[in-house]
C-alpha cells in the first residue's frame, strides 16, 4: 500500500539515514529524500518542493536541526516535523516548543534508536488530520473608553461565575467571579475586549466595586438559608495602591451584611514581585478583615518564591498549563507535586487550574491535591444560571 506522504529525513550519520529511509519506504510512503544538515535539506526543498514531515535529527556538523526548524517554517515547505535524537529527554522537550514557535506542527518524538512501530503510529496520526492542533482565533479589537464607560454605565458589564470543587467529594469550595461584557448587539464579549480599556483608563476599581454590589446581592437569598459560598474576585496588583480600596470594599460589605470571610481576592504574580508599600498595606488589611489572598496563575510567570514567603497570600492557584502537559511532561506532575507540598509547608491551600478531564481529576488525585476547578466540573456561567445549577445539581454545598 503506497502513502501519500512525502518525507525529507534530515540525518546527519549516513547508516542512521540510510535506515530511516529503507523503513519509510516499506512503510510505503510515496516519496521519501534525503539530507545530511539543514543547508542541504533546505536547498532539496527548493528543489523538489514541499513535504508533508520531516524526520530530524537535532545535532549535525553543519545546520542543525534547531536553525532548520525555523527557516523551514518561514519557507512553508515543510508541513510536520518528526524528532529522532539521542539527546536527553529535558532537553528535546525544550526542542519541542522551539518547533511550535517556528509556526511547525510537531507530531510526535520518536528519540533513537528508530524504531518502526513508533514511527509507524505517527504516520497514522498524520494521515487521520490534525485533530489536536490548535486553531488560532482572531484576536478581539479593544472596544473604545466611551463604549467601555457607557457599558459599565448602562449595567452590561455582568458578573460570571466558575465554581471551585473539592475533588475527593465533590463538594463546591466556592466561586470566581468572572466579568463578561453582555453586549445588546454583539452577545457575550470576552474581556480581551473591555479588560486593557478598564486597566488603561483606572476603570478597575469601579468594576470591583459593581460586581461586589451585584454578586453579594445574587447571594444574599443563600446565605440567609445558611448556605456560604466563598467568592473570588480578581484583583489587579496596581488596584492595591488605591488607599480607599479595602476601606470602599468594608463599606460593601457591610452594607450587604456579609462577613471578609466570605471573600477571597486572586492576583496575578506577575504584580506582586515589586508589591510597594502602600500595596503590601492593602494585602495585610484585606487579611485583617478575615479575607483569603490567593497567588492566581502560579507559574505562568517568573514566580518569585521570596515574595511568596514575604507576602500575606493564604491561597496559590497553580496555572491550567501544568494540568494540559501532565500526560506528556513528567516535570509537570513533578512540578503539581512540589508546588503541592510547598503549598502544605507554608499553611497555603492549592487550586489547580484547568482541570478538563475525568484522567486528570485521578491523577490529581493520586498526587493529593484536593481542591481545582475547571470545564470538567463547570463552565462559566451567570447568576441566574449559576442559582439554578447550584439547585438542581447534586453536587453538595457547603453549609455555614
Amino acid at each position: 500500500m503506497i502513502l501519500p506522504i512525502r518525507v525529507l529525513v534530515l540525518e546527519d550519520h549516513a547508516f542512521v539515514r540510510a535506515v530511516a529511509v529503507k523503513t519509510l519506504q516499506q512503510m510505503g510512503c510515496e516519496e521519501v529524500f534525503q539530507a545530511s544538515d539543514g543547508a542541504q535539506a533546505l536547498a532539496l526543498l527548493q528543489t523538489v518542493g514541499a513535504v508533508d514531515i520531516a524526520l530530524c535529527d537535532l545535532c549535525m556538523d553543519g545546520m542543525d536541526g534547531l536553525e532548520f526548524f525555523q527557516r523551514a517554517g518561514r519557507s512553508g515547505l515543510v508541513g510536520s516535523i518528526i524528532i529522532s535524537s539521542s539527546l536527553s529527554a529535558d532537553v528535546r522537550r525544550a526542542v519541542r516548543q522551539i518547533v511550535s514557535l517556528s509556526g511547525l506542527r510537531l507530531l510526535g518524538d520518536v528519540g533513537k534508536p528508530l524504531y518502526a512501530q513508533a514511527l509507524g503510529l505517527l504516520l497514522e496520526k498524520h494521515l487521520a488530520g490534525p485533530r489536536d492542533d490548535v486553531i488560532a482565533l482572531p484576536v478581539p479589537e479593544p472596544a473604545s473608553e466611551s463604549e467601555v464607560r457607557s457599558a459599565l454605565r448602562e449595567g452590561q458589564l455582568q458578573p460570571f461565575y466558575q465554581p471551585k470543587f473539592n475533588l475527593l467529594t465533590g463538594e463546591v469550595c466556592g466561586v470566581e467571579v468572572l466579568a463578561r461584557w453582555l453586549h445588546p448587539f454583539r452577545g457575550i464579549l470576552s474581556p480581551a475586549v473591555f479588560m486593557p480599556v478598564l486597566e488603561r483608563f483606572g476603570l478597575l476599581d469601579e468594576l470591583l466595586f459593581t460586581q461586589m454590589d451585584q454578586v453579594l446581592t445574587l447571594l444574599r437569598p443563600m446565605r440567609e438559608q445558611g448556605s456560604t459560598l466563598n467568592v473570588a474576585f480578581n484583583l489587579h496588583a496596581m488596584q492595591l495602591a488605591n488607599p480607599e480600596l479595602v476601606s470602599t470594599i468594608r463599606g460593601i460589605l457591610a452594607l450587604h451584611d456579609t462577613p471578609g470571610s466570605c471573600l477571597t481576592f486572586e492576583l496575578t504574580e506577575s504584580g506582586l514581585l515589586e508589591a510597594p508599600a502602600t500595596s503590601l498595606e492593602s494585602l495585610v488589611r484585606l487579611r485583617m478583615m478575615g479575607s483569603r489572598l490567593s497567588i492566581d496563575d502560579f507559574g505562568a510567570g517568573f514566580s518569585s518564591l521570596q515574595r511568596l514567603c514575604q507576602l500575606p497570600f493564604n491561597e496559590i492557584k497553580l496555572d491550567g498549563e501544568f494540568v494540559r502537559t501532565l500526560d506528556d511532561e513528567p516535570r509537570c506532575r513533578a512540578v503539581i507535586g512540589s508546588t503541592l507540598a510547598l503549598g502544605e509547608a507554608l499553611g497555603m491551600s492549592v487550586v489547580i487550574e484547568g482541570i478538563e478531564t475525568e484522567a486528570q481529576r485521578q491523577q490529581l488525585l493520586a498526587l493529593n491535591c484536593r481542591q481545582g476547578q475547571g470545564y470538567l466540573f463547570a463552565r462559566p456561567m451567570s447568576g441566574p444560571d449559576l442559582l439554578r445549577w447550584l439547585q438542581m445539581s447534586s453536587v453538595p454545598q457547603k453549609k455555614s
